[in-house]
């Protein structure tokens, strides 16, 4: 993980959820003018910082730093509900969870 840099995977997480910085930010309830600085100026986020920006997100930590988990054992249909599942907002993930609850007749 030598080579891991925390602005490319921020980058890379919001191309995939195709957000803004300012959508981030408001994700994340973090300032646009000190992510939009922290962004452009390159300077490593803290972990403060990192725990906001996963919550806006919607994934852990361990997510942030391991983007390419193992998912052995796993049919590649539940890889693909996986990978979209964590590109979701908090509250795109609570609407499916409803949905399938739904689905299934589970209230």
């Amino acid at each position: 993980m030598e080579d891991f840099n925390p602005i490319s995977r921020i980058n890379e997480l919001c191309r995939e959820r195709r957000w803004s910085l300012y959508q981030l930010a408001k994700a994340s309830e973090i300032p646009y003018s000190t992510l939009n600085t922290m962004i452009n100026k390159a300077n490593m986020p803290t972990i403060a910082t990192l725990k906001k920006l996963c919550l806006g997100f919607g994934i852990s930590m361990a997510e942030f730093f391991e983007p390419d988990q193992n998912f052995s054992g796993l049919t590649d249909d539940q890889i693909k509900c996986l990978s979209l599942w964590n590109r979701m907002t908090v509250h795109d993930k609570e609407l499916v969870i409803a949905y399938m609850k739904g689905r299934l007749g589970e209230t």
